[in-house]
């Protein structure tokens, strides 16, 4: 046996001292602390995070991917999931899992204790997210992303000509 540090093994307390907390500048109450478990170690094509939410906080915002699969699984404490415009509170054990093109889903944590999850999906070059809520869409692409309202989005078709 070795303590030899390795680049494929991440250790809890290294995962604790490197954690920050970050949060999505369209939710007030956005507030999560974690770790991207996946991206350290080296992996590309697939994401793995561990994350908390204080009591009082949500994770991101509601929101639905066209092209990236997500899913959650809850290691402590419990939340309220947002799946698709209902809500079910979720604990320990409780997995959700959200194919693409996929429905809305959104993670709150209304209770007293921390609730802790590991969270992961695809990591693709591009993707659209649909946020219902904030009447948003976003592309985001290798050299960007872009914003627009969904009220302003028309289908592609021929000119109208005057």
């Amino acid at each position: 046996m070795t303590d030899r540090p390795n680049l494929y093994l991440l250790r809890a307390a290294d995962i604790a001292a490197r954690s920050q907390t970050f949060s999505h500048p369209w939710n007030p109450l956005s507030e999560m602390t974690g770790y991207q478990l996946a991206k350290s170690t080296g992996l590309r094509r697939t994401g793995v995070n561990l994350a908390r939410i204080a009591p009082g906080k949500e994770s991101f915002v509601y929101h639905s991917h066209w092209q990236e699969e997500e899913w959650i699984y809850i290691i402590a404490g419990r939340g309220i999931a947002r799946i698709d415009g209902t809500d079910y509170e979720v604990g320990v054990g409780d997995f959700m899992a959200f194919p693409a093109p996929g429905v809305a889903h959104h993670l709150g944590n209304p209770f007293d204790a921390e609730l802790v999850y590991l969270v992961g999906g695809e990591n693709r070059d591009v993707d659209v997210v649909d946020f219902p809520d904030l009447g948003k869409r976003m592309f985001r692409y290798p050299k960007g992303v872009d914003v627009v309202d969904l009220a302003a989005v028309r289908p592609f078709g021929p000119l109208d000509q005057e």
